[in-house]
Parts: structure tokens; C-alpha cells; sequence
């Protein structure tokens, strides 16, 4: 009797193996939680969901994203009204099932992650590793918790695809939800190489995203004079609103011989063309860093 009921749950083993297909990783945790949800203004077609869920090491973690209703299967705008919803977003990682209420335009509930884990293999043939620890961040998530966040941020084969056809090398799979973070394409990488920068990084076109800095930008920082070898120079630029505006009314002034750090200098210390000619109507060969001590209030 034990030896056929042995028998028959290694057959069983047998039938899913053979079922799920060599290669494939079986899920072992499994992500549940809480959702939270506030619809977007009258007649948007956005809402806004977080998801919070405990792990494995006892803390919590909270994710929070804007969504289209059309990215969500079973529920529309007019679901957040009121009553009891059951709806779910699915992505190449996985699918998350939600279920819950909603009452004038705030929702509650609980979900459930079903991970892809064939998403996995379909990455790692395209040169991004999910199961490698990162060299940053969170070392001990689980494979399951990041392809919960790559379902969140919607990571897919395509943008993988689009990544390496931009030639950039030495990119994971944390670099991939960067990218879909910031909305870093191909198209964007190419276009900042083609500017004068071959060799940024993913941390550097973050930078350039957050910053606002495109070929647009650098072709407005050459036109002000300026080269475009340091690409920290042109962070700076951004941070400090530096433009052509600014730059003609304190050339106009007389300070011709500007270096960008001479520009910075200026923004961070609120030194603008009135300023400079008021401080020029008795000092006519003041410098920028006379200037600058003129401004902090320093005795020379």
C-alpha cells in the first residue's frame, strides 16, 4: 500500500515536471497582500494603485503606480464608484489579482501574484539574469519579488530587445526596470550617444531623464558656447536653469570670458544681469569670484 502511494506521488511529480518543461523554475513564495486605490480627476483615464505586502524577512514593502484603466482587465472608471471589484493586471512577468471594493473613488482590497517564471528563461536568452544577485540594491529579494516589481513597471522582452539594439553593454536586469522607470528606449540612448556621449551608463541616463537633458539640450548648451565633454557640466546646467536667456543678459553686461563654472557659480549665488551691472558701475573689471564674494558679503 505505502509502496504504491509512493509510486503514485512520484508519478505525480513526474506529470508537473513534465507538464511545466525542462528549464523552468517552480514558484515557491508566494506574494499576497493589500491594495489601496484613488481614482484620478472626473472623466481621467488614470488611477492610481499601491500595493503593500509583507516578505520574507518580516518588513513590509510598498509599491505604488498610475495605471490606465485599460491596463486593468475587469475594471473600469465607472467600477470606482461603488460596490465590490474583481480586476487584474497582466503582464509578461506575471498577473496580479485583485479583488475588493470600491466607495466614491477610493478602493481597498487584497491580491495575489502569479509569477511567469517563463519570463525568466526568456531573459536570460536575451543576456539578463533575474535569478543574479544585484550589484546594488536589494541583494535578498526572491526571483518571485522581482518579477513582481518587473509586472509593476511593466519590463518586457520587447524593451530588452530595443535595449541591446542600442549597443549599450554591461546591462542587468535592474538596469531594465530603470529604464522602464525613467521611459529610457533605444531611441533615447542612440539619440545621447549621437550628441558626443559613446560611453554613458545607465546611472548617467537616469541622470539625463531626471534632469531633462536631451539632444535638444546639448544642442542649446553648444549654441551658448559651451563643449559638451562633461557631462556632469550639462547636470549642472539643468539643475541651476541654466540658459541662453540668462547667459546673453550677462554677456551683454560685459562678463564675455565664462566658463561653465563660471555659470553655475552665478545661478547658485543668484547673481543676474542686474546685479552685475549694478556691482560693474563701480568695480568695471570685477570678476566672477569678486563677484561672488561681493554677493556673500566677503571683505576683500
Amino acid at each position: 500500500m505505502r509502496k504504491n502511494l509512493l509510486f503514485s506521488g512520484l508519478l505525480a511529480l513526474a506529470l508537473v515536471a513534465l507538464y511545466i518543461g525542462p528549464g523552468t523554475i517552480l514558484a515557491q513564495n508566494q506574494i499576497t497582500g493589500e491594495w489601496t486605490a484613488e481614482a484620478k480627476k472626473e472623466k481621467s483615464e488614470k488611477i492610481h494603485l499601491s500595493f503593500e505586502r509583507k516578505n520574507e524577512r518580516g518588513g513590509r514593502n510598498q509599491h505604488g503606480s498610475t495605471f490606465d484603466y485599460n491596463d486593468l482587465q475587469g475594471l473600469n472608471r465607472s467600477d470606482t464608484e461603488n460596490g465590490r471589484v474583481s480586476f487584474k493586471i497582466a503582464r509578461e512577468a506575471g498577473t496580479i489579482e485583485c479583488e475588493g471594493s470600491f466607495a466614491a473613488g477610493r478602493g481597498s482590497g487584497t491580491f495575489r501574484f502569479a509569477p511567469n517564471m517563463s519570463f525568466v528563461d526568456a531573459m536570460k536568452t536575451r543576456g539578463f539574469d533575474i535569478e543574479a544577485r544585484p550589484d546594488k540594491g536589494n541583494h535578498n529579494a526572491t526571483v518571485e519579488e522581482r518579477l513582481f516589481m518587473a509586472a509593476m513597471l511593466n519590463v518586457t522582452t520587447a524593451l530588452a530587445d530595443d535595449l541591446r539594439g542600442a549597443n549599450f553593454p554591461n546591462l542587468g536586469f535592474d538596469d531594465l526596470m530603470k529604464a522602464a522607470i525613467f521611459k529610457i528606449d533605444g531611441k533615447f540612448m542612440a539619440e545621447m550617444k549621437a550628441t558626443g556621449f559613446p560611453n554613458l551608463g545607465m546611472e548617467d541616463l537616469v541622470k539625463a531623464r531626471i534632469f531633462k537633458i536631451d539632444a535638444e539640450f546639448v544642442r542649446k548648451t553648444r549654441e551658448m558656447g559651451f563643449g559638451t565633454d562633461n557631462f556632469e557640466n550639462l547636470v549642472k546646467f539643468s539643475i541651476f536653469k541654466v540658459t541662453p536667456e540668462f547667459l546673453t543678459e550677462l554677456r551683454n553686461e560685459g562678463l564675455t570670458d565664462l566658463s561653465s563654472e563660471d555659470v553655475v557659480k552665478l545661478r547658485i549665488f543668484k547673481i543676474d544681469a542686474a546685479y552685475v551691472r549694478e556691482a560693474r558701475s563701480t568695480e568695471p573689471n570685477i570678476t566672477v569670484e569678486q563677484l561672488v564674494q561681493k554677493r556673500i558679503g566677503v571683505r576683500r
